[in-house]
């Protein structure tokens, strides 16, 4: 670019400049060529045409290192590097000049500075995050050892409530009790087939009541003849309770290794919500209970919730509301040495509408 003549400085009187130099700015206004100083061609060296011969200007480009009169003292000593080139106000262009270009090229022999080996090591190790997920916990299961009304849940079917009564019977009563129940009750013992596979149950029972009685698949025959004791025990139990019941199944679990596995008194015969009153002597056992699981779980009883309660001598366990439908008992095997227990559980049968008991 060019500026106007006016605002330019006088050029200064130089001579032997090349003979593009001199068209340029060789002449002064009033025509006569000027002399350049000789240090100007080792100062400025060859100049520098942009392009071919078509108008552009060419520049001259100074040497670092020089030091002479025209480039100054400061550029004495100094690496000879190129500078950017400067511009030059041409008498009469009437125009300013632009503004220098910064170089973007390294200068030469210089490496990148990701290629210098005394750069800091930044790169970021790689650790690896394992994603979050909800974790669940196996619940412990929760004793109930302590006379008083519980309630378990509330569903879509109703309440589940429990009632234990220690001591129900008195020591010394229950005492003679469970002899005379281990004596005079017909026990006996039950064959099941399962998977083309028979086997007797863990345990003996005996039935009562003026109807059938219906489970795992095995009818027992109705039993009128209630023992005095029985007929006794049931009468004590639906004063206490206000229910009258009809029916009675004794288990007599003779050692530690006799049991009953998980399940519910939820025959059709028991009716909506049936309420059972179990009622334990002799030896301590554990009376388990597990809340059957949600549809989402597809019969995974493994998070479900779950009680331990332990029924002893005389004691009384009512099992009522929506306890059946949604919740499953057991007594399991224990590994220390048990004297013989029997249970009573008290119960209600119902007719089936087609007139068949079950």
């Amino acid at each position: 670019m060019c500026v106007p003549a006016s605002e330019a400085a006088p050029p200064r009187p130089f001579a032997a400049a090349p003979g593009e130099l001199r068209e340029l700015l060789g002449r002064e206004p009033g025509g006569a060529a000027v002399q350049a100083p000789r240090e100007l061609s080792r100062c400025w060296g060859r100049p520098r045409v942009p392009g071919k011969r078509s108008g552009a200007v060419p520049v001259p480009v100074p040497v670092r290192g020089c030091g002479s009169a025209v480039c100054g003292p400061g550029l004495a000593g100094r690496s000879r590097l190129p500078l950017q080139s400067p511009t030059f106000p041409v008498p009469g262009c009437g125009t300013a000049p632009k503004a220098p270009l910064a170089s973007s090229l390294a200068p030469a022999g210089t490496r990148p500075a990701w290629m210098k080996k005394d750069q800091p090591h930044t790169q970021k190790q790689f650790v690896f995050e394992k994603p979050s997920e909800v974790e669940r916990r196996v619940p412990e299961a929760g004793m109930i050892d302590k006379p008083g009304v519980y309630e378990l849940s509330k569903g879509p079917s109703g309440v589940s409530r429990i009632h234990l009564i220690s001591g129900f019977i008195d020591s010394e009563q229950a005492d003679w009790m469970f002899e005379q129940l281990l004596e005079d009750i017909p026990w006996g013992q039950r064959t099941h087939i399962r998977q083309d596979v028979s086997f007797e149950e863990p345990r003996l029972t005996s039935w009562y009541g003026e109807l059938p009685y219906t489970y795992s698949r095995k009818t027992m025959q109705p039993n009128p003849n209630w023992h005095p004791l029985l007929r006794e025990l049931k009468e004590r139990i639906e004063e206490f309770s206000g229910y009258t019941f009809n029916s009675l199944l004794c288990n007599l679990y003779r050692t530690e290794k006799d049991s009953v596995d998980w399940h519910s008194d939820d025959e059709p015969s028991l009716g909506t919500n049936p309420v059972i009153a179990s009622l334990s002597f002799g030896a301590t056992r554990t009376f388990e209970m597990r809340k059957k699981p949600s549809p989402e779980e597809n019969g995974d009883y493994t998070y479900v919730k779950r009680l331990r309660i332990p029924l002893d001598h005389g004691t009384l366990l009512m099992m009522e509301g929506a306890t059946q439908e949604d919740w499953q008992h057991r007594v399991p095997k224990e590994y220390h040495s048990r004297d013989a227990r029997i249970n009573l559980t008290f119960r209600i049968i119902h007719p089936e509408p087609d007139g068949v008991w079950k």
